[in-house]
């Protein structure tokens, strides 16, 4: 699964447990706002916390591209040099 998807299925899932949360609760207009305002604070953070997650697994990812990158490099060049020799 991309990251991408995962994160859209993460806030369309939010938006929707949102929007039934208003349609089932039986408070004042007043009330569902301050709810809607503190689960907006948490879908975001959770939103932070996934994008920060994601980011460092591709951090990770880069990181052993670039040194299997290198080794490979690093044979082909030791190749070539006994090649010359």
């Amino acid at each position: 699964m991309s990251a991408g998807k995962f994160l859209g299925g993460f806030l369309i899932g939010g938006a929707v447990g949102a929007l039934v949360g208003l349609l089932l609760a039986p408070q004042s207009g007043e009330e569902t706002r301050e709810m809607l305002g503190h689960r907006a604070k948490d879908i975001k953070q959770k939103a932070e916390g996934t994008v920060k997650e994601i980011q460092s697994r591709a951090d990770e990812i880069v990181e052993d591209l670039q040194n299997k990158g290198d080794a490979i490099v690093n044979k082909i060049q030791g190749f070539i040099n006994q090649q010359k020799a």
